[in-house]
């Protein structure tokens, strides 16, 4: 993997203060929030500086039980050509559920949800990355993220879960240091144990984030600075390893420019005391007692290197054999997840998510508590990015525009983008008569009618009487 450095995640708010930090070699860039077409200046002039910028996915699902959608991998393709990327990457999640897979309601998560760490997953999880690595014109990476929750049930650590990822596809790691802190509180896992069962020949870059703990729960927030906690696992991963590319994501409460530039050298410095502490890896940890490892393959494999021992490998406990492809010619995917994978995985998921965001009771075996935090912190995230990608809707609403939304997403679960939430939003509140102020209600009106439609409506009267007659 080529050398990065240290870099920054590039955001709007912040752009015109990267554009002048001293030391920033590289940025990373939300994929979904920019256009291949109308890349924001900041965002050219640093490309033109010969600074690296790489698109980070949020969207994919590619630990949902459905396939990749190609409308999607399109358009991160299309970003990564315009950016001149040298790879591009994307989480180990779920974001979606439900839908003709498993005869139930669409729904939308808004965020990174974990998926099982079990074999159906990981079958299903292998055969989705290989569809995205053959729609994509640049390598693929994937992060690891962090949870709230545990799947009950669940067959191997997060270290196992990787390993055998990257053995079977030969995608690259996006490894979260922040992630494995936000695990380790959340969950009990321990870092150390994670780094040393991952193949860390396989790492793209690190990920380093602030969070804040809240009743003994730990927020990956990306708004608060990052703790020394993180930054020593941090430093301990860089005793392993050099890491590519070490990167500082910032999402919101956007400290002044020279404190970005002290985390930044924060940051530097805990990689380098992991250098100086370097020395040889020790043994990855052995598997537990009865666990089962697919028979390997060499990766990233060629469509004609795909072989049938590889697929055998990733049959599932219940003995049921993984599908073949046999004789895919060039741009296929040959190993499929095993047969009634994706079903199960998405039954799973489909439960979990419409408890999270519908209501629906809690599945046999989950924390009920901890669900409620996870269920807690997606309504929040979606009023957030709502009042982001609309930010009119909070200054129509003034100080009930959270209320009002809050109470609005406990009834409504979200089943398209953020700006059709913001247009459901606002169409469910004019339809109850609210805000009750009556000048605020006509310009949410004027608001909701102006992009509700396939074209903004015409402005002044005459635009309004041009339009009638070319209607008549």
């Amino acid at each position: 993997m080529r050398r990065l450095g240290t870099g920054i995640g590039w955001r709007p708010e912040i752009a015109d203060a990267v554009e002048r930090m001293p030391g920033v070699e590289w940025v990373e860039v939300v994929a979904e929030n920019i256009c291949p077409g109308h890349l924001p200046e900041p965002l050219l002039r640093l490309r033109e500086r010969g600074v690296t910028v790489i698109p980070h996915g949020v969207s994919l699902g590619l630990g949902g039980a459905d396939r990749p959608d190609q409308d999607r991998l399109t358009a991160l393709a299309e970003r990564a050509e315009a950016l001149g990327a040298p790879l591009v990457t994307e989480h180990i999640a779920f974001v979606r559920a439900g839908g003709a897979l498993t005869a139930s309601p669409h729904l939308e998560a808004g965020h990174l949800l974990p998926v099982p760490r079990t074999r159906d997953a990981l079958d299903v999880l292998c055969e989705n990355v290989r569809i995205a690595q053959e729609a994509l014109p640049v390598p693929l990476a994937l992060e690891n993220i962090a949870a709230l929750f545990s799947w009950p049930g669940e067959e191997l650590t997060e270290g196992q879960f990787l390993a055998e990822l990257v053995e079977r596809t030969g995608v690259r790691l996006l490894i979260d240091v922040a992630n494995l802190h936000t695990n380790h509180v959340n969950r009990g896992e321990d870092p150390a144990e994670a780094l040393a069962a991952l193949p860390l020949d396989a790492l793209a870059y690190v990920h380093v984030a602030g969070g804040v703990e809240r009743d003994g729960v730990w927020h990956d927030s990306h708004a608060h600075p990052v703790p020394r906690p993180v930054l020593d696992i941090l430093t301990g991963l860089a005793a392993r390893v050099t890491p590519p590319g070490v990167l500082l994501e910032r999402d919101d409460d956007f400290p002044a420019p020279a404190a970005l530039e002290r985390e930044l050298e924060t940051i530097r410095g805990a990689v380098s005391r992991g250098s100086s502490l370097a020395g040889p890896l020790p043994a990855a940890p052995p598997a537990p007692a009865g666990a089962t490892t697919p028979a390997p393959c060499a990766g990233p494999p060629s469509p004609a290197a795909l072989t049938t021992t590889c697929a055998v490998g990733a049959a599932v406990a219940d003995g049921t054999a993984a599908e073949v492809t046999a004789g895919a010619g060039a741009g296929a995917v040959d190993v499929l997840a095993a047969a009634g994978a994706r079903q199960r995985l998405g039954v799973g998921q489909a439960a979990v998510l419409s408890a999270l965001v519908a209501g629906t009771p809690v599945p046999e075996g989950f924390d009920r508590v901890r669900l409620g935090v996870q269920a807690r912190a997606l309504t929040a995230k979606r009023a957030g990015v709502v009042a982001k990608v609309a930010p009119e809707l909070p200054v129509i609403l003034g100080e009930g525009y959270r209320e009002a939304f809050l109470a609005y997403a406990r009834v409504r679960p979200m089943t398209g983008g953020y700006r059709r939430d913001a247009l459901d939003f606002a169409g469910h509140l004019l339809k109850v008569g609210r805000p009750a102020d009556a000048r605020a209600r006509r310009e949410l009106r004027r608001w909701w009618l102006d992009r509700s439609g396939p074209a903004p409506r015409p402005r002044g009267l005459a635009a309004r009487a041009r339009v009638l007659l070319r209607r008549g």
